[in-house]
């Protein structure tokens, strides 16, 4: 039985096999008919390569034994017929997990050793070097050896503490927050892997959807990229909590450290309902006992309550593989799985789509206006054609005077325009310099042999305030910058609107809002941790310097992220008006080179009717064409089709 998630995920990857579509004809029509240049194809093949490779994750988050694991299996991996993932009594789930589909490998498992912490690499970098990595095949059509091969996950050591202290997975000051496990006084048990990676051919997961299963509070206080990079970039975050305790003092820790800063769209799942089930109470009693249960949760997490959830992921489970439907409606799971494809999915659409508007809508509008002049032209001169038929040379003469008399001015317009485009970019470029990679590097340098020596939370906050503070100051210069662009921008186009005819178009506004938000979430993030009272009465130097990479990490991106967009907009804001002027010059000179021919050869008129006519005709083939595409990209209804006899009719050479 299809699950509402897969129906769901489903639908999107058909609208999103649609959408790449839809760019490919536009690519298509514009290699067709020589509008293409490298810089429009380099980001249409880019747009269409994140479109194909697009994932949506969802995190699973949880303390220790709440179920998050179980869930996975009930959700995900129930055709198995048994459990897929290792779920047992106490911890399990030993270090972060992702799983998800590659279509250019068969089936695997790679392994992380822990023994990586102990470099500068992040997880993200070190997934570029396979060679670090153990990889295991994973044998599908074998339940034994993929049971055995997941056991994998589970697996410890048992190291020095010394050891453990290397690998920052030990603190004397408060041995009890490591969560690890002592053996013989002076050894602990750790981690065999520091994160893993599951390649599974699950429906959902060719679909691109991603599980992000995460151990409990240990993990995420040790590894910085968790929760800096992997939970906030996540597009639903489930936090699981035990149905008989509630709220827990971790649980509440976990929640408002982790999760309420950094995760965008949170639904809290209280998970062993079975454990309500008595059969000495009757089922109106038990079902309020829930939902006090259910409405104390969502007060304590200040969620929404339709967000707050309770099921049985054992109940699910065992439901799923023995085909027992009434068992599997009681347990609570497809309410979850609704939740996530009412909200969750629909969200991640439009947020795909407003990306695909950003990257190409203002390409298409200017095709289509290109398009447009040009259908424009031509119907002008077919009446100046109708007009010249019949009557002598020193019409076609005063024709070509004034054709030329418009060209030159025409020219002299454009001049003023090339000036006033050539010293926007030329500023532009200057500005976004200051976000580039030797800036970024230059401001990490200024304290950075000071905050080598030390590893402080006071060197770090001190050496990531002067990163914040450029990046707040650049934006503000690069804002205020594109707003005197956009005035001049909607001047330039009123100009050739009103004395040419030009489509008058709206360039959007620069929208930096997302990378400033993403900048101040990170700088909340290091301001946290750098003022905890833990962090700064015992300080962490393995951790700090942990932290101070994660960040940086991050910070790059954002900077990178900024000046990319900006640099685009930059150039989409000037753009279309400029294709536009280059298309212009292109139908004035050809009209002029066309009626010095007719002025020297009267009896080419009819000729020249006949010949444009045809263009009139394959113009407004081209404007349906791209008609369609845009309504494509918009989500719109598809437009009517010309009639039958412009479709067919041969298209001009």
């Amino acid at each position: 039985m299809t699950s509402p998630l897969e129906t769901e995920v489903a639908h999107y990857q058909e609208w999103r096999d649609q959408m790449v579509a839809g760019i490919e004809s536009y690519k298509s029509w514009l290699d067709a008919h020589g509008y293409a240049d490298i810089q429009q194809s380099l980001r249409i093949y880019d747009l269409i390569e994140s479109l194909r490779n697009d994932r949506m994750t969802l995190a699973f988050l949880a303390e220790f034994s709440r179920g998050k694991t179980e869930l996975i299996n009930a959700m995900f991996f129930s055709d198995f017929k048994q459990r897929l993932l290792p779920s047992n009594v106490g911890r399990t789930t030993m270090c972060p997990t992702e799983i998800f589909y590659d279509a250019a490998e068969e089936p695997y498992m790679r392994l992380l050793p822990i023994e990586t912490r102990r470099r500068q690499e992040s997880v993200s970098a070190l997934k570029r070097q396979p060679v670090e990595w153990i990889k295991i095949r994973l044998n599908v059509d074998s339940r034994e050896e993929m049971t055995q091969s997941m056991q994998n996950l589970v697996e410890v050591k048992t190291v020095s503490i010394e050891e453990a202290k290397s690998l920052g997975l030990w603190d004397d000051s408060n041995p009890m927050i490591t969560t690890m496990v002592i053996k013989d006084g002076d050894r602990v048990e750790i981690p065999s892997w520091r994160h893993a990676m599951i390649s599974y051919p699950h429906p959902l997961l060719k679909s691109g959807l991603v599980v992000l299963d995460t151990p409990g509070l240990n993990a995420l206080g040790t590894e910085p990229e968790l929760t800096l990079s992997m939970i906030p970039n996540a597009h639903a975050v489930l936090f699981l909590l035990a149905m008989d305790t509630g709220v827990t003092k971790s649980d509440l820790e976990v929640w408002q450290k982790y999760v309420q800063p950094a995760a965008t769209r949170r639904i809290a799942v209280l998970n062993k309902i079975d454990l309500m089930w008595d059969g000495l109470k009757p089922e109106d009693e038990i079902a309020g006992d829930v939902e006090r249960q259910l409405a104390s949760t969502s007060m304590l997490l200040t969620l929404p309550r339709t967000h707050v959830l309770a099921i049985s992921a054992q109940k699910a489970l065992l439901a799923r593989i023995r085909g027992d439907d009434t068992l599997l409606a009681r347990s609570g799971i497809h309410q979850l799985e609704q939740l996530l494809a009412s909200e969750i999915i629909p969200a991640k659409q439009e947020i795909m789509r407003a990306a695909v508007r950003r990257e190409i809508g203002s390409m298409a509008d200017a095709s289509r206006s290109a398009v447009a002049s040009q259908l424009a032209a031509t119907r002008t001169e077919l009446k100046e054609l109708a007009a010249l038929s019949g009557k002598n040379r020193s019409m076609a003469q005063a024709m070509v005077t004034r054709l030329e008399a418009d060209h030159k001015n025409y020219q002299a317009t454009v001049q003023t325009f090339r000036a006033t485009y050539n010293t926007v970019m030329n500023r532009g470029a200057a500005l976004l310099k200051q976000l580039d990679e030797d800036a970024l590097e230059q401001i990490l340098n200024k304290d950075r042999e000071f905050i080598r020596g030390a590893w402080t939370t006071a060197g770090l906050w001190k050496n990531m305030q002067l990163l914040f503070q450029h990046f707040t100051g650049v934006s503000n210069k690069i804002r205020n910058f594109a707003n005197q662009i956009k005035g001049l921008v909607d001047l330039t186009y009123t100009r050739f609107h009103e004395k040419f005819g030009f489509a008058r178009l709206t360039p959007p506004a620069l929208n930096m809002e997302k990378h400033t938000l993403t900048m101040t979430m990170l700088q909340e993030t290091a301001k946290q941790f750098c003022h905890d009272p833990i962090n700064v009465m015992t300080e962490k130097h393995f951790l700090v310097a942990k932290f101070y990479n994660s960040l940086v990490a991050e910070a790059r991106q954002i900077f990178e992220m900024t000046r990319m967009d900006a640099e685009a907009w930059l150039k989409s804001a000037l753009g279309p008006l400029n294709r536009q002027i280059k298309d212009h010059e292109q139908v004035l000179a050809k009209r002029l080179e066309n009626f010095k021919k007719i002025r020297d050869n009267l009896s080419s008129v009819e000729e020249r009717i006949k010949h444009r006519e045809k263009l009139q005709v394959t113009l407004q083939q081209q404007s349906y064409v791209l008609a369609r595409i845009k309504a494509n990209l918009d989500g719109e209804d598809i437009v009517e089709a010309p009639p039958a006899t412009q479709r067919e009719a041969a298209p001009v050479a």
